[in-house]
């Protein structure tokens, strides 16, 4: 085995330890995304005046704009904003909090999209059935609605899970010990910069896959009812 190969089997378990940083960012930021997602399509759906316009406005610059872009708006607009609206000053919080807050916001305008339009494909003929059935609108949208929505939502969601877990790469440049943080030490420390890159693109290959596979088993159970 030449040189090359050893240093990527050495330098593997290092850069891994970056794992459970990514998965945090992921989780924290779908979690967020999702419920504020919800929130978001509820208002484009029931278009609230003024909000609607400004929820427009939000899912287009972030649809539009690249989340590097939107990372170091958030790292350094978000402090000289809450220091001029409330005289706190925020710029030295842990770097962590900003990449959260931007992924959270991000995942919540690509959320909301699937979301609404999930909603909106459950025919009006269901919910008219469950008024039928004595059920009030808080039942009617739990109980027939929202299952439904959520069998329609799942592979857009899915897909945005996925470009999420590796769009975190980015959160290295501000200083997280993420997959791609832990590759930038190394490089750093050693000029090996290639072996790195290397193992970041095998851990980010083998899990995209693995959800890829996971999110089809899903869509197919869902998809032909329960698998039966």
């Amino acid at each position: 085995m030449g040189p090359f190969f050893s240093r990527v089997f050495e330098y593997f378990p290092i850069v891994l330890r970056g794992f459970p940083v990514t998965v945090r960012i992921v989780l924290t930021a779908t979690l967020a995304g999702l419920i504020l997602g919800t929130v978001l399509a509820f208002i484009r759906i029931y278009k609230i005046p003024v909000f609607n316009q400004a929820v427009l406005l939000y899912i287009s610059f972030v649809r539009g704009t690249p989340q590097l872009v939107q990372l170091f708006i958030v790292l350094y607009g978000l402090p000289l904003l809450v220091v001029k609206t409330t005289g706190i000053n925020i710029s030295r919080w842990d770097k962590m909090f900003f990449v959260l807050v931007t992924y959270c916001l991000n995942e919540a305008a690509f959320f909301s999209e699937s979301i609404r339009a999930a909603i909106q494909a459950v025919p009006r003929g269901q919910t008219e059935a469950g008024y039928s059935v004595g059920l009030n609108g808080r039942q009617t949208f739990f109980r027939i609605v929202m299952p439904q929505a959520a069998r329609i939502a799942l592979p857009g969601l899915g897909t945005s899970f996925i470009y999420l877990f590796q769009g975190t790469s980015l959160a290295y440049l501000i200083g997280i010990f993420d997959i791609m943080g832990q590759v930038n030490a190394i490089g750093a420390r050693t000029q090996h910069y290639i072996e790195g890159y290397v193992c970041a693109g095998i851990i980010f290959v083998t899990i995209s896959v693995i959800l890829e596979k996971v999110l089809y088993r899903v869509n197919q159970k869902l998809a032909y009812g329960g698998g039966k």
